[in-house]
């Protein structure tokens, strides 16, 4: 099933990205259940209305992250196995941003799928796309190893394994330099512009001082938000194949930092609520 790969569809800074962010930092801390009402309470601090809020919610049941769940007669949403299993391989991705060291190896997928099965085809695409895939040619991509078991959990998800032939080799040989090949085979211009408006957006959330735990989870949410998408598109390729002003480092740098100041504190704020309510 689809809703067992990662949502790419939902644009970051949506109500339903924030709620989705929100769900991936907490609701494993508070042992896998939210009430409606703490939920909505935690939404409201970001500034969005309980009708907005609840629609986004009905998003994320229809998507397979959350079920509804009454506890002690209270009305909440539990994480479902799906949407445990997605969160996970979303942390790996998040809270741990690599790159590639220059003796590390390099994956390569390469499918033959009939015209008759297009769609999935297409599908196989937008998802090897989402993950950091480079396109090398028509049925050949290319990826970092540490990317493999992603790559082979797209397979079988979308039931396309004796489709494919995967290839790991430490050597790759280029007719011309390997930025150029880089920047053939992904658009680096479009991940550094990632990169940039995550530093333009975030820039002073590092060193702000909050006036409140409020403040900081507010804060810390939307840096979240707007970062987690980066390390999926971005692959973390060698310096060797990157222009010299490359700013995923600096980007990588300023989300750690941010961590750092505000993630405490966000997380009280959360308890905070909780035992509130």
């Amino acid at each position: 099933m689809l809703t067992e790969l990662d949502d790419l569809d939902a644009r970051t800074g949506s109500t339903t990205s924030l709620v989705r962010t929100i769900v991936g930092l907490y609701l494993r801390e508070l042992g896998g259940w939210i009430s409606s009402a703490h939920l909505i309470a935690l939404m409201d601090a970001l500034g969005t209305t309980p009708q907005v809020t609840r629609t986004a919610i009905s998003r994320l049941k229809k998507k397979g992250i959350l079920d509804q769940q009454t506890r002690g007669g209270i009305s909440g949403f539990e994480l479902t196995s799906t949407g445990e299993r997605i969160l996970a391989r979303g942390d790996r991705r998040i809270f741990e941003p690599r790159s590639m060291g220059p003796a590390d190896s390099w994956c390569l997928l390469s499918y033959s799928i009939p015209e008759a099965e297009r769609e999935r085809r297409h599908q196989l695409r937008k998802y090897l796309q989402g993950i950091g895939g480079g396109l090398m040619a028509p049925g050949l991509w290319i990826f970092p190893d540490y990317l493999r078991a992603e790559v082979w959990e797209i397979l079988r998800v979308l039931g396309l394994e004796d489709h494919a032939t995967v290839i790991v080799t430490n050597l790759l040989e280029f007719t011309g330099t390997s930025q150029a090949s880089a920047a053939a085979w992904w658009d680096l211009d479009a991940l550094a512009g990632l990169h940039h408006a995550f530093l333009e957006q975030n820039k002073a959330v590092a060193a702000a001082g909050q006036a409140s735990t409020a403040d900081s989870f507010a804060a810390y949410v939307r840096a979240i938000d707007s970062w987690r998408t980066i390390p999926y598109l971005d692959p973390g390729l060698p310096e060797t194949c990157l222009p010299g002003d490359w700013p995923g480092h600096q980007s990588a740098e300023l989300f750690l930092g941010i961590q750092a100041s505000h993630a405490a504190a966000a997380r009280n704020y959360v308890a905070s609520l909780a035992s509130a309510g």
